[in-house]
């Protein structure tokens, strides 16, 4: 079983507002300097949101929406605390929902 964390916020807010893309591309860099594989995603309307478990978040943040998942609950911790206003959750697979955690809406 894998454990996922996530932060989810409207797309403008986590992508325009926040300073987010400088750091998953510090993170990104670091990563690549430690030979550590990515364990952590952008995503842009993710599907995860749509399942019954978060149907009040994903009722709660406007559209569109975008969520940063993570293996790593610190990193999504530290992401939450940087960000504050943002939904924080976490999930398990395999899940009866939840098929693919990476999963987006076209």
């Amino acid at each position: 079983m894998t454990r996922y964390y996530f932060i989810a916020a409207s797309k403008k807010f986590l992508t325009e507002e926040e300073p987010l893309e400088e750091i998953l591309k510090e993170r990104r860099r670091n990563y690549g300097e430690n030979n550590k594989d990515i364990d952590f995603w952008l995503l842009i309307k993710p599907l995860f949101l749509k399942s019954s478990e978060f149907k009040e978040i994903y009722e709660k943040i406007p559209k569109p929406q975008a969520a940063v998942i993570s293996t790593d609950k610190k990193f999504i911790i530290f992401l939450k605390l940087r960000c504050e206003f943002v939904a924080f959750g976490e999930f398990e697979l395999p899940n009866s929902e939840i098929s693919n955690p990476l999963a987006v809406e076209e």
